[in-house]
């Protein structure tokens, strides 16, 4: 069975969907948000075939010290396909948001709107 970490804030319906495709769903957090699996311990051992949330969920204030490739490191590392969701409008500024810290095929920014299909995509 295929499992899908989600951060905070993933629509419900979507994961409830997944559920009801056979497939599981494991919460994760940034670490700020206290949901979830911290994202930065994400090991091969959980079994993640996918990690999708929203860009402001891996972009964390400054005030923290946390950064974005802190983040997303352990997806790259463990080759976990990572799908980002930003407003349409913003995709092209959520990009480049991610391309400052890495240049990984393994993260995707998409609109909610290709969440699913993206999701199935991935997890086919």
């Amino acid at each position: 069975m295929k499992t899908v970490g989600y951060l905070l804030g993933t629509d419900p319906e979507f994961l409830s969907r997944l559920v009801c495709m056979g497939y599981q769903t494991l919460p994760l957090g940034n670490g700020i948000d206290n949901h979830g699996k911290y994202i930065g311990f994400v090991t091969i051992g959980d079994h993640i075939n996918l990690i999708v949330g929203y860009i402001h969920k891996v972009a964390p204030h400054s005030s923290f010290n946390l950064s974005t490739r802190d983040l997303l490191n352990p997806g790259i590392i463990h080759e976990i396909p990572m799908l980002l969701i930003a407003p349409q409008e913003k995709v092209e500024e959520a990009k480049k948001i991610v391309s400052e810290v890495t240049d990984s095929d393994y993260i995707k920014i998409i609109s909610p709107e290709k969440l699913m299909d993206e999701t199935l995509k991935r997890l086919q």
